[in-house]
């Protein structure tokens, strides 16, 4: 009993849960505090205005004719589905970016494959590849336009009259590759600088993979092929769709190239030349702006499949670890 009792005395109480307080709540938010100012900043830079031009996409609005603004609801969306100019701007953004994604992958493995392996001079190589993706868009296209398309002084025709020179062929053809070829032209400016960056993300997939599987393999007998399709290729799958997506993310909203090269021309108006010109030169703000809207849609649902991808990487390179 008086075991009992003396147990009964010395037992501590449980100790009743903390509820959290307001000491809690002014810790987190003094840690978020830093990080307003750059969400101020970032929604008065990219939400506000994004507001505001769907907001004009629902006005029939021409600057030239303000007093005739209207509310017009979701008829500027149904011209963008509609409206034969826009759609084949519609068409032709699809296959600039499907051709340029596809060629410039397709070129960087190559080059990833062949970076990959150990040579004299592979860092100087490794730069020079890299280059053409440093380069400033405009300026790029500007080297294509006139370096290399012009065609009295371009290079591409200059190589052309000294094959003539060399076999003794008098008249031999010079394209006008701008006006004859104009959405080749504006492709290959694009691959060439698109390449490189594709080649860094599966160069980077290279590099990371298991060496011990790839040393196991060769001892198997192996061949170069089978450990390409059977070990090398499955590996590179998330970095190809990373390549892919990323490279679609910024081609869709290319401008810079069609505008300097053929000024969209010749069937090369893709939808961000033609909301530039919808804006600036028609002056009809509201179709500009449902235009411009269904672009960045088309862009977030690609980005948010980018992002998946990315997560993905993160998360198996952390179950490596």
């Amino acid at each position: 009993m008086t075991v009992t009792a003396t147990r009964e005395t010395t037992a501590s109480p449980q100790a009743p849960a903390k509820k959290p307080g307001g000491g809690d709540r002014r810790r987190a938010w003094a840690t978020r505090a830093p990080l307003l100012p750059a969400l101020i900043f970032l929604i008065a830079v990219t939400q506000l205005p994004f507001v505001a031009t769907l907001v004009i996409s629902l006005f029939d609005w021409n600057s030239l004719k303000p007093e005739k603004r209207h509310f017009t609801g979701l008829s500027n969306y149904a011209s963008v589905f509609t409206d034969e100019a826009l759609r084949e701007s519609v068409v032709t953004t699809v296959v600039l970016t499907a051709t340029v994604v596809i060629v410039s992958v397709v070129l960087g493995l190559v080059f990833a494959l062949l970076l990959d392996r150990t040579f004299f001079g592979r860092g100087f190589v490794r730069t020079l590849l890299i280059t053409p993706f440093l380069l400033v868009p405009v300026s790029a296209a500007l080297l294509w336009k006139h370096a290399l398309y012009n065609p009295e002084y371009g290079l591409f025709n200059g190589v052309l009259t000294w094959f003539g020179e060399l076999f003794g062929i008098e008249s031999i053809a010079q394209p006008e590759w701008t006006s004859e070829m104009p959405l080749i032209a504006i492709e290959a400016s694009l691959v060439w600088q698109w390449t490189p960056f594709m080649m860094l993300i599966l160069l980077a997939g290279l590099q990371s993979r298991p060496a011990e599987i790839m040393e196991a393999a060769r001892l198997d007998g192996a061949g170069p092929w089978q450990i390409f399709r059977h070990l090398t290729l499955p590996h590179l799958r998330r970095y190809l769709e990373l390549g892919i997506l990323l490279g679609s993310v910024y081609i869709v909203q290319n401008f810079d190239a069609v505008f300097t090269i053929t000024s969209g021309g010749l069937g090369t108006a893709n939808l961000p030349y033609t909301v530039y010109e919808t804006f600036y030169r028609a002056h009809e703000y509201g179709l500009a702006s449902a235009a411009g809207v269904v672009v960045v849609i088309g862009t977030i649902i690609i980005a948010t499949f980018a992002l998946r991808v990315v997560s993905s990487l993160f998360r198996e390179e952390a179950s490596r670890a």
